[in-house]
């Protein structure tokens, strides 16, 4: 590398970590614009640390997990409990009614009784 290279890399060193150091700051800030008023209210007194900020995001989206996990899991509860009603076999219910049908035994095919 030549001198005037390396004269090159070294003043170029610094802009790249100043724009390194600006993009975290502003994918900070958008970070706490997103958390909302109820995690920024935890420390009303204070000043939020970046720290304090990416804490508070790790735990929104933790808890964001939880319930997407539960909700998941509930749905799947319902989609097999679905299932299992639609695989039933009602067929006993549906033979006994209909021997009790053709047999005279139920009232649809009896004559009404009327007290009148």
């Amino acid at each position: 590398t030549s001198p005037t290279g390396y004269l090159m890399i070294l003043l170029r060193k610094p802009l790249v970590e100043k724009l390194r150091r600006e993009r975290i700051n502003t994918c900070i800030e958008q970070l706490k614009s997103l958390l909302g008023p109820e995690f920024l209210k935890q420390q009303p007194d204070s000043k939020l640390e970046k720290a304090d900020i990416l804490e508070m995001t790790v735990c929104f989206l933790t808890q964001l997990q939880q319930q997407r996990n539960l909700l998941t899991h509930c749905n799947k509860l319902q989609t097999a409990s679905d299932e299992k009603l639609k695989e039933a076999d009602f067929s006993p219910l549906s033979s006994t009614v209909q021997n009790m049908i053709t047999k005279n035994k139920c009232p649809i095919n009896s004559a009404l009784w009327r007290p009148w």
